[in-house]
Order: structure tokens, then C-alpha cells, then sequence
């Protein structure tokens, strides 16, 4: 027996509560998975206010400075020092991602999470008690390891229990969730910054983020594992029952259940006929979902978000505000940032993700502008009161950027990463795209200090040309998605096959439609203990895969059978 068959579960059993089937299940699923990037985003904001306060900077990088000089950026921390100290998480992340990809497949996406969300807690702990430098790196390269592993298998969890018309909408909550760690992050600094001079003023922060690990962890326990997961791993009773769980209050006979359900066993059977895809098939066959899912996440970073998200405190003290104002401010941006996610619940699925990263590149690259000329500005001026009036125009142009990132490329990026791929390439491409996204996360958390150093202004400016840039890389080379199931998209992106996949995937799709016809024929359902079987007509099985098709099903026979389907 092999390791991966050791690690693979043998039995699944359902742990939540029956009066949670239904709607609760599936946003209460949604809602505390996405906890685990709520917890990253509560990361990234703590580790943005803890940069100004006076207590932390002397333990941390023994420099003992007053109020005064952390206000005007003259605190002496070596910012090489003070990029790896940001950094460090995102290179752990990055590798992380890639190690999920086999957790998620081998051990499914609820062990996943549970793993996640173990590493996250481990870290807290080593955060809150940290006496130096080392240790505090230590802990938060640990955090990347549950960042890397959550932020790769939570999007996927989400695209594989939310019903296809409404995939932009469950990744749109979890994006929600992310930016409300950051509001959360921010306005807990803001207040643990008066208990200074204690270190409770920077250690408390982190007693918070092991409360929130805590409960994620303790969520593992009830939630459901995917449907597509467990008919994929040889669950398929199991999976039936999830389904309905999920979106059929309970019922295995609704038609809406019945359809999904055939659709997941026909691209299963299709996907096993395949083979798993191998890393080359992940570039040479699906070329150009390979270059959607590096370039979505690659460009959400260059655009600008987290070299203002990670130093924000930082930004807005430089521009003139008192240290103070700088973290309450902090704390009102971050509540624009998750004001801006709304719209694109209800509008990423109705307008599409290309026409929404579209307008997102124009809007971010104008009030970036709005903000490196603003900065500009106040370079130019007295430190003092003089600053203020340009200070404030800078924190309405930072508000402008993040409501419309959170709008735009905030999710977007996360949902084309967790869609595009079929389910035999899921894992490893998610895996590729969030990878790619905690690299260039790095190289931004790493670079951004010397820059702003060097480039003061200017920097803003280097980011405007990455979000024009981004407009043309979507114009030109990404589809649409939306209004598509997860197995229709291989049309949309017109994948390549060599002459030998092609025989294979003739034989595949011959066997999917048998297996199509076959469960679309015969699917028993448990019904006050007594054997049923849905039985229905070629023409709805043909119907299967179409998200309009589903509501509007017309009512399947249910006659008494005492065949199982295997």
C-alpha cells in the first residue's frame, strides 16, 4: 500500500446537525470556511499597525523611538529588515500552495482546511509569546504555511458546493471574509494601540488571531466535504446525500440534485478515464487556462493592492497624519475595502469577470495616479499642519482604490483560479495560480520598502503602469466564464490534445455518456427507509449540464427499484 492510499480516507461520515440542512449548511459552510482567508487578511492588517508602534520596533529591532520619529519615518529600522519581516510569510505561502494541491486531492478539502487552520493557530501562538525578531519570523513563516494551504483549497471548496449560476457569488463571500479580517485587524490594532507602552499593545492582536484559528479548526469538524470530492474518491451514496444536503434541503429526488449529481458522475468518470493531469499536461494541454490563472493572480498583486495594504499605517503617517488618526483611518479604509466586495456579489456573475476586471485595471490605474501625485505634493511640504489638507485628499484617493479592487480585482482573480481548470487539473492548477499569487505577493511585501525609500511618489506611478498593462492581457487573451458549469468551460478555452489524448478522450466521453444515461436512469434515493429510483428520460439526461436547465427541470418518475447505482 502506498503512502497516498494510507493517507486517502477509508469512511466519511457527515457530522453536522439536520437542522442545518438546506441553505444554512451551504452559506455556513461558505461563510467559515472563507475564515481561514478572513485570517489572513486579519494577518496582513496586524502586521501594518504593529510597524508604528514604539513598543514593537524596540523589541523587535532593538531601536528605541519616540512618537515623534516614527511620525516622520525616521525610526532607523534597516527597511531590508523590515521587507523580509513582512515578507517571510508569502515565500512559505508560496511553496504551501503547492504542497495543498496533494492534500486536497489525497486527503480531500476539509482535512485540508483542518491542516490549514492547525498551522494558523500553531502560529498565533508563537507571535503572541515572541521575545525577538527570530522567533516573530519564525511564526509568521509557520502562518504562511496554513495561508499557503487555506488560500489554495478554499476557493476550490467554494466553487465545488455553490450551485454553477451563483459560483462568482460564493467566491465573492469568501473574498468578504478576507477583507473583513483586514477591517477587523485594523480597528483591533487600533484599539490594543492605546494600551501602549505595554506590549499588550502588539502581543493582543495575536491572542485574537489564535481565537479565530480555534474556531475554524473546530468548524473542520462539522463541515461537509465537497460532492465532487466524494464521488471523485468512490463516495458516491455519500455524495448523493451531500448534494442534497446542500442545495436539495435534505431531498435526493429534487431535480435540481438529481441533475447536478449525474453531471458530477459523468465528468468524474470522464476525469478518471483521463488520469489525473500531470504538471505538462497543465501547460501544453491547458495552455491558455495556464496562462489565465498565473496572469489573474500575477497582475492582483502588481496592481498595487498589498504595497498599500501592508504598509498603510505607515503611508498615511507619512502623509502627514498623526500616528493615532494614521490607524483609525487605516480602520476606515478597511471598511471601504469591504463595502467594495458588495457590488461584485451581485455583479460578477450578471456582467461577466472579464468586462469586470476591465473597468477595475482604468479605475485603479486613475486613482493611483490621484494618490502618487498626491504624495507628490505633500513631499513638497512642511511636516506639520501644512500636510493635512493633501494628507486627507491621499486618504480619500486610498478609500477610491480600495472600494473598486475589492470590487474588481479583489475576487475576481480567486474565482478564475478555482473554475477554469477541470476537475482532473483542479488541484494543480488552482495550486499554479494561488502559487503564483503568494509570489508575486512576496516580491511586492519585499520590494516595496527600499522602494518607497527610493522612489518615494514615483512608485505609485510603477504601479499604474502594471494596471494599464493589465487591461491589455485581459482584453486580449481572457474569455468569459461566466453562465458556464465547471464542465462546459473546455469549449470556452478550446484545450489541445495530442493525437493520443485525443483517442483516449473520444473513449472518455463515450464512457461519461454511458455514465450519464446510466445514473440519469438509475439513482436511488433513502425515502422514510424504503428504496427508490429516479428514473428519467433520455431527453432530461441530454438537459444535464445546462444551469438554466436545472431549475426549470420538469419532475422526474420515482418508481420502486432494487437496483443500486455502483
Amino acid at each position: 500500500m502506498t503512502l497516498t492510499d494510507r493517507l486517502r480516507p477509508r469512511v466519511y461520515s457527515a457530522r453536522y446537525p439536520r437542522w442545518m440542512v438546506g441553505k444554512p449548511l451551504l452559506y455556513m459552510s461558505s461563510a467559515l470556511a472563507s475564515l481561514g482567508d478572513a485570517m489572513f487578511g486579519y494577518g496582513q492588517g496586524i502586521i501594518a499597525a504593529v510597524q508604528v508602534q514604539p513598543s514593537f520596533i524596540h523589541r523587535m529591532f532593538g531601536k528605541t523611538v519616540t512618537m515623534d520619529q516614527i511620525q516622520a519615518g525616521h525610526t532607523g529600522v534597516d527597511p531590508w529588515v523590515q521587507a523580509i519581516t513582512v515578507s517571510c510569510l508569502n515565500i512559505t505561502a508560496f511553496f504551501a500552495s503547492f504542497l495543498a494541491a496533494y492534500i486536497c486531492d489525497i486527503m480531500g478539502r476539509r482535512m485540508s482546511v483542518r491542516l490549514g487552520a492547525i498551522m494558523y493557530l500553531i502560529a498565533a501562538f508563537i507571535q503572541i509569546f515572541a521575545p525577538n525578531l527570530a522567533v516573530l519570523i519564525a511564526g509568521r513563516s509557520i502562518q504562511g504555511i496554513g495561508v499557503g494551504i487555506l488560500s489554495m483549497t478554499v476557493p476550490v471548496l467554494q466553487c465545488e458546493i455553490a450551485p454553477g449560476h451563483a459560483r462568482g457569488l460564493f467566491v465573492c463571500i469568501e473574498y468578504i471574509c478576507l477583507n473583513l479580517g483586514y477591517a477587523v485587524s485594523a480597528w483591533v490594532g487600533y484599539g490594543f494601540f492605546f494600551a501602549m507602552p505595554s506590549e499588550i499593545s502588539w502581543r493582543g492582536p495575536y491572542v485574537v488571531q489564535a481565537a479565530l484559528a480555534t474556531v475554524l479548526v473546530a468548524w473542520t469538524f462539522i463541515l461537509p466535504e465537497t460532492p465532487r470530492w466524494l464521488v471523485a474518491n468512490g463516495f458516491e451514496e455519500e455524495g448523493l446525500r451531500v448534494l442534497a444536503d446542500l442545495h436539495g434541503a435534505g431531498d435526493t429526488r429534487r431535480p435540481n440534485v438529481v441533475a447536478t449529481y449525474v453531471e458530477i458522475a459523468a465528468a468524474v468518470d470522464f476525469e478518471r478515464k483521463m488520469g489525473q493531469a500531470t504538471w505538462r499536461q497543465i501547460f501544453c494541454q491547458y495552455t491558455r487556462r495556464s496562462i489565465v490563472g498565473i496572469t489573474c493572480q500575477m497582475f492582483a498583486q502588481l496592481n498595487g493592492i498589498n504595497a498599500i495594504l501592508y504598509f498603510l499605517p505607515s503611508n498615511l503617517t507619512r502623509a502627514g497624519f498623526s500616528i493615532s488618526r494614521s490607524l483609525l483611518y487605516a480602520g476606515a479604509c478597511a471598511l471601504v475595502y469591504c463595502s467594495g466586495t458588495i457590488p461584485a456579489m451581485f455583479l460578477i456573475d450578471k456582467w461577466g469577470r472579464r468586462t469586470i476586471l476591465l473597468i477595475g485595471s482604468v479605475v485603479l490605474a486613475a486613482s493611483l495616479s490621484i494618490v502618487g501625485a498626491l504624495q507628490y505634493h505633500s513631499n513638497s511640504l512642511p511636516e506639520g499642519p501644512a500636510r493635512i489638507p493633501v494628507a486627507d485628499g491621499l486618504f480619500f484617493g486610498v478609500c477610491f482604490y480600495l472600494f473598486f479592487f475589492g470590487a474588481t480585482w479583489g475576487p475576481g482573480p480567486w474565482l478564475l483560479g478555482a473554475e477554469i481548470f477541470p476537475l482532473r487539473a483542479r488541484a494543480k492548477g488552482m495550486s499554479l495560480s494561488t502559487g503564483t499569487n503568494w509570489l508575486f505577493n512576496f516580491i511586492i511585501a519585499f520590494i516595496t520598502p527600499p522602494l518607497f525609500q527610493v522612489m518615494n511618489a514615483g512608485y505609485y506611478f510603477l504601479l499604474v503602469g502594471f494596471c494599464i498593462i493589465s487591461f491589455l492581457v485581459v482584453y486580449f487573451l481572457y474569455p468569459e466564464t461566466a453562465h458556464r458549469t465547471l464542465e462546459e468551460l473546455g469549449e470556452v478555452f478550446g484545450d489541445r490534445v495530442t493525437e493520443d489524448d485525443r483517442l483516449t478522450q473520444a473513449e472518455a466521453e463515450q464512457s461519461a455518456s454511458a455514465t450519464k444515461m446510466a445514473a440519469a436512469s438509475v439513482l436511488t434515493a433513502r425515502v422514510d427507509d424504503s428504496e427508490l429510483t429516479l428514473q428519467m428520460t433520455e431527453d432530461v439526461a441530454d438537459g444535464v449540464g445546462s444551469d438554466k436547465n436545472i431549475p426549470g427541470m420538469r419532475e422526474v418518475e420515482i418508481v420502486p427499484h432494487s437496483r443500486i447505482l455502483p
